[in-house]
């Protein structure tokens, strides 16, 4: 693992720890917002008594589309807490996956941060636990108070709800306070609070910080 940065006062430690603290907070709202669009398309999808008939073989076709749709979460006090839209969006039987076409999500945590994200395309199970993030995929938790911007930026981007996890193959970019970093790959545990990159790393700080090597 390399790094490059240029030079000056405080510890990388402290900026890798200050960026872990704000990516356990915005993982969590963008969860909620992917899980809102789960619980939605599972009500929609309850089935109905039907008389028995054959069954036939599924083929790759959506059995309904929607578009230019909007989905909204609400806490119990009619707060909304998350919004989920999408240009197109495509459920496939055979395989129990929803596609939207360039998504769009925002979710609003009790404290007031507000977290956002995009990208071209999402694919989702069936139960909502995993969703896919492709092309242009970039999420940002916004600044609140003393806690600055911190925004995730990458070509894939893959968040399992159940183990609240978000993980990527692809390179990924990190950005926070002027400073960048990028990797070859990314897995998040936001349970566990830990962050890894691996592969080529590449970090540069802002006047004032200063980067080791590993």
């Amino acid at each position: 693992m390399t790094a490059a940065a240029r030079s000056g006062g405080s510890t990388p430690a402290a900026w890798s720890a200050r960026v872990l603290e704000q990516a356990s907070s915005y993982l969590p709202l963008l969860l909620m917002a992917l899980l809102a669009l789960a619980t939605w398309w599972l009500v929609k999808n309850t089935p109905l008594v039907e008389g028995l008939r054959t069954a036939a073989p599924l083929r790759h076709e959506p059995d309904y589309t929607m578009t230019q749709f909007v989905v909204q979460r609400f806490a119990p006090d009619g707060a909304l807490r998350a919004q989920i839209e999408g240009d197109v969006m495509r459920h496939y039987p055979d395989t129990d996956t929803l596609e939207i076409d360039r998504v769009r999500l925002r979710s609003i945590g009790a404290d007031g941060r507000v977290t956002l994200a995009h990208a071209n395309r999402a694919l989702s199970n069936g139960d909502g636990s995993e969703v896919q993030l492709f092309g242009g995929a970039q999420v940002v938790s916004q600044a609140l108070g003393n806690d600055e911007a911190i925004e995730f930026r990458g070509e894939f981007l893959h968040a399992f709800l159940a183990t609240e996890r978000v993980r990527s193959h692809l390179p990924v970019t990190l950005l926070r306070g002027g400073s960048e970093i990028h990797a070859d790959a990314m897995e998040y545990d936001n349970l566990a609070r830990v962050v890894q990159l691996t592969g080529r790393v590449q970090a540069s700080f802002p006047a004032g910080v200063v980067a080791g090597r590993k």
